[in-house]
C-alpha cells in the first residue's frame, strides 16, 4: 500500500521544513511541499504528521543479535535481540557482532540471524568474527567473507587493549585490518576492522602506529567503547584530530565512575572543535558488560540494551548538547555513511522508508521499516516469529 506522511517536518537531518512524505512499497518516492502530492487510482494510507517531526530511522552499529557474554560461565550467555527491542526504541538498522565468546557462538549463526530479522522487519548487516585473532570466519578468510557474503561489512569486533583479547601483535592487527580494506574493495563494501578497547594502557597506540607505518587510511578502523575511560577519550580526540572515526557506546544509569558519557564526550568533541560527522553512537544492545576487580576475576555482570540508546538520544537533545539534527546524523546518518550502507540514514526520495515520527517530546508516535509500520501511535505492530 502507498503511504503519504501529510505536513511533517522534516529532518533528513537537515532542516527541510515541513513537507509531505510519499512512501510506496519499501522507498520513499517524494518529499514534497505541503499537498504538492496527488494520489489518484490508488488506495492510499494517509498519516497526520502535521504536529510530529520525521527522522530518519535510527542505524545501531554495534549489536550483539546472538547474544554476547559468558565471561562467568554458560549461564552468563547473554540472551538474543528480539526485533521488538530495535523497534520500540526507533532502531530499524542493525550491525551485527559476536563478542568473546567464538566457541560456542559463531559467525554462520550471526548471518543466520541477521537474515531472520531481516525477514521479520529489520535492515541487517555483520561484521564476521570475535574478539580473538585469528578471527574466525564463514568461508575462510576475512577477504573472501566480504566479497561472497553480500551481509559482511568488515572484521570486529576483534578485542585490543584488554586482558580477554588473544594479545594480538601490531603485525597481526595490520593483516586484518589489509585484509579488510583489500576485500572490501573487492566486495564493494567499506571493509571496515571493527576493534573493541579494553581498559589497558596501550589503548590506541596501534592506530596511530597504522598511520605512522602503513599506507592505510584511518578510514579503515574504528575504535569502539572510545568513551570506556578518561584516558583512551583522550586518545580518541587525537584519532580524530588525525581523520579517524570513533563510536561512543551508550551505557545504562548509573554509569561506571569511569566511564566519560556520551553527553560529556559530545560536550568535549564540539568544545575542541572536532567534526560530529567522524562520530557515532552505539548501544551494544544485548552485549554482556561485566565487571572486573583488579585481580581479573568477575565480580558483577549485566546486560546492555537499546532502550540506553533511545534515552540517551533524548537526552542529548533535551539538555541541548546539541540539536536534533545533530543528534539524528549521530544516531543515524553518520553510521550509514561511514559504512557504506546505501539508501540508509536519510529521508530523500529513493532511500528506505526508514522514518521515525515523533512529538514534541521526542516520543516515537511512528515508526516505519523499509516501509512497514512498525509503531503506529505508540503501539508495537510488528512482532518477531516466535513472540506471544
Amino acid at each position: 500500500m502507498v503511504k503519504l506522511i501529510a505536513s511533517t517536518r522534516v529532518l533528513s537531518p537537515e532542516n527541510l521544513g515541513p513537507k509531505d512524505i510519499l512512501i510506496a512499497g519499501e522507498k520513499i518516492v517524494a518529499v514534497k511541499e505541503p499537498g504538492a502530492i496527488k494520489i489518484e487510482g490508488l488506495e492510499a494510507e494517509i498519516i497526520d504528521g502535521s504536529n510530529l517531526l520525521a527522522l530518519p530511522g535510527f542505524v545501531d552499529p554495534h549489536v550483539h543479535i546472538l547474544g554476547g557474554g559468558g565471561e562467568g560461565g554458560p549461564t552468563t550467555r547473554a540472551p538474543e535481540i528480539r526485533i521488538e527491542d530495535c523497534l520500540s526504541c526507533g532502531v530499524t538498522t542493525v550491525i551485527g557482532c559476536l563478542g568473546t565468546d567464538s566457541i560456542t557462538r559463531h559467525p554462520s549463526s550471526l548471518l543466520a540471524k541477521a537474515r531472520a530479522l531481516e525477514i521479520e522487519g529489520l535492515s541487517t548487516w555483520i561484521l564476521v568474527g570475535a574478539y580473538n585473532l585469528p578471527t574466525p570466519t564463514i568461508t575462510g578468510s576475512v577477504r573472501s567473507d566480504l566479497v561472497l557474503i553480500d551481509k559482511v561489512l568488515g572484521a570486529g569486533e576483534i578485542a585490543i587493549s584488554d586482558h580477554r583479547s588473544s594479545q594480538p601483535t601490531f603485525e597481526e592487527f595490520m593483516r586484518l585490518v589489509a585484509e579488510c580494506r583489500v576485500g572490501g574493495m573487492l566486495g564493494g563494501k567499506a571493509g571496515i576492522a571493527h576493534f573493541h578497547l579494553g581498559d589497558g594502557q596501550r589503548g590506541l597506540e596501534y592506530f596511530f602506529r597504522m598511520l605512522e607505518e602503513s599506507e592505510l587510511p584511518a578510514s579503515q578502523v574504528i575504535a569502539t567503547h572510545a568513551n570506556r575511560n578518561r584516558f583512551l577519550f583522550s586518545q580518541a580526540l587525537d584519532w580524530i584530530r588525525r581523520g579517524g572515526f570513533v563510536d561512543l557506546t551508550c551505557g545504562p544509569e548509573p554509569a561506571d565512575r569511569e566511564t566519560v558519557s556520551i553527553e560529556e564526550a559530545v560536550r568535549e568533541i564540539k568544545a575542541a572543535g572536532l567534526p560530529l560527522s567522524q562520530i557515532m553512537v552505539s548501544s551494544d544492545a544485548n552485549g554482556s558488560l561485566p565487571v572486573f576487580d583488579k585481580k581479573g576475576q568477575l565480580v558483577g555482570l549485566t546486560v546492555a540494551s537499546q532502550k540506553d540508546f533511545l534515552r540517551t538520544f533524548r537526552e542529548l537533545v533535551r539538555n541541548e548538547v546539541i540539536s536534533l539534527s545533530e543528534a539524528s546524523a549521530l544516531f543515524s546518518t553518520n553510521a550509514a555513511s561511514f559504512y557504506k550502507l546505501k539508501n540508509k540514514g536519510r529521508l530523500l526520495p529513493g532511500f528506505d522508508a526508514d522514518i521515525l515520527l515523533v512529538d514534541k517530546n521526542l516520543e516515537l508516535e511512528y515508526v516505519f521499516t523499509r516501509g512497514q509500520t512498525g509503531v503506529e501511535r505508540r503501539q508495537l505492530k510488528i512482532k518477531g516469529t516466535f513472540s506471544l
